[in-house]
C-alpha cells in the first residue's frame, strides 16, 4: 500500500486504525504548547500538530484539518476517521490512589505495530531474550493457558498463564513462577497482568499502546500501574526500558516486517496460543494496515 495519495492524507483507508482511537504519545508532551506553537507527532505516514486549546484541552489538526482527540491514562488519542467505531478501553486499575502510574516513554521500532502486540503475547521467547530476567535456561515450558475473546467487550483474554523467572520485575531479588493473564483492548493496545512482588495475590499492570507511524514503523508507549513503593521512577523505567531494548532487534530482523495472518510463512505450536488468536483476531475484524500480503503464485 503506498503512502501518501492526494485523495487520501493518510497512508491507509483501513477503518480499523482510520476509525480507532489510537495514541500519539505521553499528554505532557503538550506543556507550554499552543496553537502557535504546537507539538507535532507522527500518525499513519502523516505529521499532526497538537496544542492546548485555550480550555485546557488537547487540540489536534492533520493533514485536512481538525481530528477528535482526548486525553486518556496520561496518553493522548487521535482518531484520524470521521467517527470512533468504538470507545476507548477502560483500565480501572489506573485510578486505583495504592498504584503507581509511570510512564516509560516511547521506544522506536523498524517493524509493524502489530508484530509489537504479538511479541508482548509471547511467553516463549523469555528464557531466550530475556535470560536473568524475564527467564532463564533450562525453564522453558510455557505450560498450559485459556484464551477465549470476551463476546461482549471483543478483548483477546488469555488467563492461567505461568512462567518461571528468576527477576520479574525491577524490584525482585528472587526467582518466581509468575501469574500471568493478558488482555488485547484494541488491534495496537495490549495489558499484562502479572505477580506483584512482595504483594500475594496482587497483580501489577504493564500497559503497551503502540503508535503506528506507518505500516512498518512504529513507537511503543509503555505504562507501568504499579504497587511498588521503594524503587524510583527511573529505576522502574530503567528496567522496562532494558527489557524492551532486548525485544527490539529481534523484532526488527523478523521478515516480512508487516504481520502475516496466515499462509506458510510462519509456524505455531501449543505455546503460541495467545498469537494465534490474535492473528485470527485481527483477520475476522478485516485487518488490512500492517499486514503481509501474500504474492499471488505465478500460474
Amino acid at each position: 500500500m503506498l503512502c501518501i495519495t492526494p485523495a487520501m492524507a493518510f497512508c491507509t483507508d483501513d477503518p480499523n486504525m482510520r476509525n480507532e482511537w489510537l495514541t500519539v504519545g505521553s499528554a505532557r508532551n503538550l506543556h507550554g504548547s499552543s496553537a502557535q506553537r504546537p507539538q507535532t507527532a507522527r500518525l499513519l505516514g502523516e505529521n499532526l500538530a497538537l496544542w492546548t486549546g485555550p480550555d485546557g484541552l488537547p487540540v489536534c489538526h492533520g493533514p485536512q484539518g481538525p481530528l477528535a482527540v482526548r486525553q486518556h491514562c496520561g496518553y493522548l488519542w487521535v482518531c484520524c476517521g470521521s467517527t470512533p467505531t468504538r470507545p476507548l478501553f477502560v483500565l480501572p486499575e489506573s485510578t486505583d490512589p495504592a498504584r503507581r502510574l509511570v510512564d516509560c516513554g516511547g521506544i522506536g521500532v523498524a517493524t509493524s505495530g502489530l508484530r509489537v502486540v504479538e511479541n508482548f503475547l509471547d511467553m516463549g521467547h523469555f528464557p531466550f531474550v530475556h535470560a536473568g530476567t524475564l527467564g532463564q535456561l533450562p525453564h522453558t515450558e510455557v505450560l498450559p493457558y485459556r484464551v477465549e475473546i470476551d463476546p461482549h467487550s471483543d478483548e483477546i483474554l488469555a488467563t492461567g498463564c505461568q512462567f518461571y523467572q528468576p527477576r520479574a520485575s525491577a524490584s525482585a531479588d528472587t526467582g518466581l513462577m509468575a501469574q500471568y493473564r493478558y488482555r488485547v483492548m484494541q488491534p495496537l493496545c495490549a495489558a499484562l497482568y502479572k505477580s506483584s512482588p512482595g504483594r500475594p495475590g496482587a497483580q501489577d499492570v504493564i500497559a503497551l499502546m503502540v503508535q503506528p507511524l506507518d505500516e512498518e514503523n512504529a513507537i511503543a508507549h509503555c505504562l507501568l500501574v504499579y504497587f511498588e513503593d521503594q524503587l524510583s521512577d527511573a529505576a522502574l523505567i530503567s528496567f522496562q526500558q532494558a527489557i524492551f531494548g532486548q525485544d527490539k532487534p529481534i523484532l526488527e530482523n523478523q521478515r516480512p516486517r508487516r504481520l502475516p495472518l496466515d499462509g506458510p510463512l510462519e509456524t505455531h505450536m501449543r505455546c503460541d496460543l495467545a498469537s494465534v488468536t490474535y492473528r485470527r483476531w485481527l483477520k475476522g475484524r478485516g485487518m488490512v494496515f500492517g499486514v503481509h500480503a501474500p504474492t499471488a503464485a505465478a500460474p
